[in-house]
């Protein structure tokens, strides 16, 4: 997969130009983007400032986390119950 080419504020950026009245087609031509990319952004990121996508990042990183400790428990405790149901 292709690394990432804006960051979360060029991205806002552009949404700012896109909500001035810009057409979708020339705002992506101008950014070398489909306008595809253009409305995931808009879904993602509509009516946020920077330092709101900045939290939601690190909201997102933290969700992550979080889910990868749940996941490591209930495998841990799936394995415990496979042991002790077996007859000593």
């Amino acid at each position: 997969m292709k690394g990432k080419r804006f960051t979360e504020e060029q991205k806002i950026g552009i949404l700012k130009e896109l909500e001035a009245g810009m057409k979708a087609g020339e705002l992506a031509r101008k950014h070398g983007v489909s306008e595809k990319s253009l409305y995931y952004w808009r879904r993602k990121f509509g009516g946020m400032d920077v330092p709101d996508a900045r939290c939601l990042k690190v909201l997102e990183d933290e969700n992550r986390k979080l889910k990868r400790i749940v996941a490591d428990q209930a495998l841990e405790i799936t394995a415990i119950k496979d042991v002790l149901s077996k007859n000593w």
